[in-house]
């Protein structure tokens, strides 16, 4: 019964090819299988963003001590159909200078390179569009044209705010991604290959305790932290939402889009960070494999989304705890910690590999990742002269 209930989405796109393969030519077949996988993807993240802006605002709003949208349908969760329909009807106007096609083909550009992605993350057992060897390339390349769209963005509205905000995101953006990419080599490393399922399948067994997931581990759970905080930066999320700081570039590159393009910003975000968070989940947390052995009852595809929302509620907390960074923190904070940090994490890895299993291989790569921290903290902020903030209130 549980392995029916873990297979039930493979079976019935089975199924559905079955009844077409009767009435279709067999060349079309691998196209149409393609489509479906495309539909699903879609559908099933469409949704996601759906539930996850009523989600986020809710939990923002009791952050700040406020009740957060509540008017709209039971307990306000059909907000995002109003705000929806409010984007498709609003007019769309597009400044008179502005390069008209380029304006327009950036945010479908954005919102394509987001979904492309998905294609190589397996959000459970069989549960992969396309299985490919080099998978993690794939996504990287891919992903890399998010940059290129924002500049096309930012260059295209002839505004010197979108202008300076899209600079702004393609500096962070650029600068985040070399320790994104490096803490994922650990983990390339360690498994000895580029595809997400093997990397996958190589956490599938369990120790005494704890699951083999790369997390639990010195220099994985170091990688695991470099990753989440570059994803944040790459996401452009607070406190890494500079190229939308409202006080300097009023909404950075996107500031003169409005009506449904900028619904497809919005959109693109999120589903940026459902795929960065996805990939977490697949190189460190163990991708769709159950906790602990007795709870493989539950299908695979629900432990990968139960991980996926468990990191959306971190990110969800990050944004409404800490303030937003200044320009020269954020660049600091990526060249002056988070590189060198990767790279040390790479010499982790290589320890771990090579040394026997035991307490000094534990010892010595915890020196390691700790080590260099605590070094790397106190010289970013030796000449900062930081005191103990007094807080004043009004009488």
């Amino acid at each position: 019964m549980s392995s029916d209930l873990d297979q039930i989405f493979v079976t019935l796109k089975h199924w559905l090819l079955g009844l077409l393969a009767n009435v279709l030519p067999a060349p079309l077949l691998p196209v149409v299988s393609a489509l479906i996988s495309i539909a699903a993807i879609i559908a099933v993240f469409a949704s996601l963003f759906a539930l996850m802006t009523i989600l986020e605002r809710k939990g923002l709003g009791r952050i700040q001590n406020r009740y957060g949208p509540n008017r709209v349908g039971p307990l306000g969760f059909l907000q995002p159909a109003a705000d929806g329909i409010k984007a498709l009807i609003k007019e769309d106007v597009v400044p008179r200078a502005a390069d008209k096609v380029v304006h327009l083909l950036a945010p479908v550009m954005l919102v394509i390179t987001a979904l492309l992605v998905f294609a190589v993350l397996p959000v459970g057992r069989n549960m992969v569009a396309i299985d490919l060897d080099a998978g993690l390339l794939f996504f990287f390349a891919v992903g890399a044209g998010s940059e290129l769209a924002v500049f096309m963005a930012g260059w295209s509205s002839r505004n010197k705010y979108a202008l300076l905000g899209a600079m702004r995101a393609v500096a962070q953006m650029v600068s985040y991604e070399i320790p994104l990419i490096l803490s994922t080599v650990t983990v390339v490393m360690i498994a000895g290959t580029l595809s997400p399922v093997k990397i996958v399948e190589a956490q599938g067994t369990h120790g005494w305790l704890l699951p083999d997931w790369y997390v639990f581990t010195p220099w994985g759970f170091a990688g695991f932290i470099l990753f989440m905080i570059a994803a944040n930066a790459e996401s452009n999320r607070s406190p890494f939402d500079l190229p939308e700081g409202e006080s300097e570039l009023v909404a950075g590159y996107f500031t003169e889009y409005s009506g449904f393009k900028f619904a497809l910003f919005f959109l693109a975000e999120y589903l940026a960070l459902f795929a960065v968070s996805g990939l977490g989940i697949t190189l460190f947390l163990g991708g769709w494999n159950p906790l602990f052995p007795g709870l493989t009852l539950i299908p695979s595809w629900a432990w990968f989304f139960a991980k996926l929302f468990a990191l959306m509620a971190l990110f969800i907390w990050t944004r409404g705890t800490l303030p937003r960074l200044r320009v020269d923190q954020l660049m600091n904070f990526a060249w002056k910690f988070m590189l060198p940090l990767s790279l040390i994490n790479l010499v982790t890895a290589a320890v771990w590999h090579y040394m026997p299993p035991g307490l000094p291989r534990w010892l010595i790569c915890l020196m390691l990742v700790v080590g260099p921290y605590l070094l790397l903290g106190r010289g970013l902020f030796k000449h900062k002269q930081l005191t103990k903030r007094v807080y004043r209130y009004a009488e």
